[in-house]
């Protein structure tokens, strides 16, 4: 380890040891985490839980909620609580792809003789963070949002002709207001199929909001203490993969992939199914249940993941992947209810 000072009281180092005692600090890092974030963040004790899964599972994620619920301050607690880079971008309708990846600029340079050249120089844009809070993701233009597709995917850009590695790791938070429809963009089913879940932030208790009256009109704000260092995060991130996934659990993960697809498309016949989705989840999001299961595993300290860890994580890994029929919208079908009954049919 490198000689620094962490800006935290408790800082967890996890390189260079087992992964039993890796799964042992996997669910005190939780723990801590969730503490670290409760200092700024009142409540959304649920959201918290699946953000921590999506970080170490390395997967992008989609928070959805109406404006005021802490959807960018959870993000920005979470990067505060890291030692990790963090970048925001707010998607605007003028957005350029070159205001998220970069751009090249021609830069004079002068020698000792008093003379200069010219050369090309790659000027990074804000991608190149850690973390990155797309903010409001949805109020940019199709191919703005297209930037963010070969980052997500590769993990890489490219520029001109040149393709640069994105740092390690690189997650995408990104936020969405579900209510607002003018001036907006539907987000293309390709991107969204590469959000390993979609988070969806309710209103707070009302002793929640009593609190949070409290505190967000107080003089003091409440301080966001670092409790992982950037090491131990790709620690507990490179852990997740090895974590053991019983049989019966991968199975449980493919049978609901394949049972949110109506029947033409290869699913088993779901009422629910056949009637309200026209197109279901494909291979990836089999995939991703079965990542997130593990990485849920890790964050409780759980040696293998089960068929209990993949009930838990149907509806943010596959709601998103669901595209619904008109005569759910207006019948008013939630992708929810559809994944409900998928659950009590196959589960």
């Amino acid at each position: 380890m490198t000689n620094r000072e962490p800006s935290g009281d408790l800082v967890h180092e996890l390189a260079g040891v087992g992964d039993a005692e890796l799964l042992e600090r996997a669910s005190s890092a939780s723990k801590e985490l969730h503490k670290a974030i409760g200092a700024r963040v009142v409540g959304q004790e649920e959201v918290v839980d699946l953000m921590l899964i999506a970080l170490m599972a390395r997967g992008h994620t989609l928070l959805v909620g109406v404006p005021g619920l802490a959807k960018t301050l959870l993000v920005a607690s979470l990067a505060e609580a890291l030692e990790l880079a963090f970048g925001r971008v707010q998607f605007t309708p003028d957005l350029l792809p070159a205001d998220i990846t970069g751009t090249d600029v021609l830069q004079e340079d002068e020698d000792k003789a008093g003379g200069g050249h010219r050369r090309v120089r790659f000027l990074p844009g804000p991608i190149f963070h850690n973390l990155i809070l797309a903010d409001e993701i949805n109020r940019t233009p199709p191919k703005t949002q297209a930037a963010l597709l070969q980052a997500m995917q590769e993990r890489r850009v490219t520029v001109g002709t040149v393709t640069y590695d994105l740092p390690n790791p690189f997650q995408v938070f990104a936020t969405r207001n579900p209510i607002e429809q003018e001036g907006t963009y539907p987000l293309p089913e390709a991107q969204l199929d590469r959000f390993l879940l979609e988070i969806h932030v309710g209103y707070p208790s009302e002793t929640e909001e009593r609190e949070i009256a409290r505190r967000t009109t107080s003089a003091d704000v409440g301080r966001v203490p670092r409790v992982v260092l950037a090491e131990d995060v790709r620690a507990l991130q490179a852990l997740v993969p090895r974590i053991p996934v019983t049989d019966a659990a991968i199975a449980l993960a493919v049978a609901l992939g394949r049972a949110t697809r109506p029947q033409a498309a290869g699913g088993v016949g779901v009422k629910e199914v056949e009637e309200f989705v026209r197109f279901g989840a494909g291979p990836r999001g089999s995939q991703a249940l079965v990542l997130a299961a593990k990485a849920r595993a890790a964050l409780r300290g759980e040696a293998a993941a089960d068929i209990d860890d993949v009930k838990a994580l149907v509806v943010p890994v596959l709601r998103h992947r669901l595209v619904m029929s008109y005569r759910a919208e207006a019948e008013g079908v939630r992708d929810t209810d559809v994944l409900k009954a998928v659950l009590a049919r196959v589960g």
